[in-house]
């Protein structure tokens, strides 16, 4: 069973354009070398990274006609992907995309913004988004079709999660995810200003210490084809644990800065050496946490006056 994972988490800059979808897959191809070189057995990218191919979408492609010409790539574009993971021997989460699933005889697809994580043996995992913001379910604009089922996989004997970008803010969720002694969750994220990036982050470091495991994010940076005097599009990456003194206090395991479209700036950050074996044991009791007192649910406490407002 894995003791410590290494994981290289990248904030794509979706502002600067690539050439192709092909110019793309090399980018990743260059990224999973650099991952490999610096040790990680992972690499992710953010929520959406795929709207970079917008910069070679045909000219005047309408805001409704994005996802479904995105989705329209997407078979293609994870094709290209899958030898890399044995490739490289590292773990791909090549952010998430629309991906078309039918409707019926006579319907159109619906969409779902859908990760990815290829793993070096072959197998594929996806995990679709469970709760939309208003500008994925927007008619006028990107409509997507939410999520109703939230995927284990089991990887060299970790359990791991993938809980994208606002399905991190909701303990609604995370409640049942504490049932499910998880040693490692990815957070891909994607959020339009300063206040969304704090919003996702902070709530994926509150998520390591009330599940005790390991977290990590990684935040897309721009908005494609956007002046960046005006994008305000923020992404950076992290790698929380829980805050305990054997695992160094103060929760963050390595954490990158949010950084604008103007800095021109695509970095990747290695967490190096997450202790999820360590977080594990501390989350069964099999070494001292300060005060946690395993998984609370609340479900015995009654709560007094609890009448809605009037």
């Amino acid at each position: 069973m894995v003791e410590t994972l290494t994981a290289a988490l990248w904030a794509v800059n979706i502002n600067l354009p690539t050439v192709s979808l092909a110019g793309w897959i090399a980018s990743v191809d260059a990224q999973m070398a650099q991952a490999q070189a610096g040790g990680a057995q992972l690499l992710m990218l953010p929520e959406f990274a795929c709207a970079q191919w917008l910069s070679f979408a045909p000219g005047g492609l309408a805001l409704t006609n994005q996802v479904p010409w995105l989705a329209s790539l997407a078979d293609e574009a994870l094709a290209a992907l899958r030898p890399l993971p044995s490739r490289y021997g590292i773990a791909l989460l090549p952010g998430t995309l629309p991906y078309a699933e039918a409707a019926g005889k006579n319907k159109p697809p619906s969409y779902h913004n859908r990760a990815f994580l290829l793993l070096p043996d072959g197998r594929v995992f996806t995990q679709d988004k469970l709760c939309l913001t208003p500008s994925e379910r927007n008619p006028e604009g990107w409509l997507l079709t939410p999520g109703k089922r939230l995927n284990v996989i089991d990887w060299q004997g970790l359990r791991i999660a993938i809980v994208i970008c606002l399905d991190v803010e909701f303990t609604a969720l995370w409640a049942r995810l504490a049932r499910l002694d998880l040693d490692l969750i990815l957070v891909p994220a994607k959020t339009d200003m300063l206040s969304g990036f704090y919003r996702v982050f902070g709530c994926a470091r509150a998520r390591a210490i009330e599940l005790q495991t390991v977290v990590c994010a990684a935040g897309a940076i721009g908005i494609p084809l956007a002046p960046v005097a005006v994008d305000t599009v923020l992404g950076g990456a992290a790698a929380y644990v829980p805050c305990e003194a054997s695992l160094g206090f103060t929760g963050i395991n390595a954490a990158l800065e949010p950084h604008a479209a103007s800095s021109g700036l695509s970095p990747l950050l290695f967490a190096n050496d997450l202790p999820i074996g360590a977080a594990r044991r501390i989350r069964h009791g099999a070494a001292e946490a300060e005060v946690w007192p395993g998984s609370w649910t609340a479900e015995h406490v009654t709560i007094a006056n609890a009448k809605p407002r009037s």
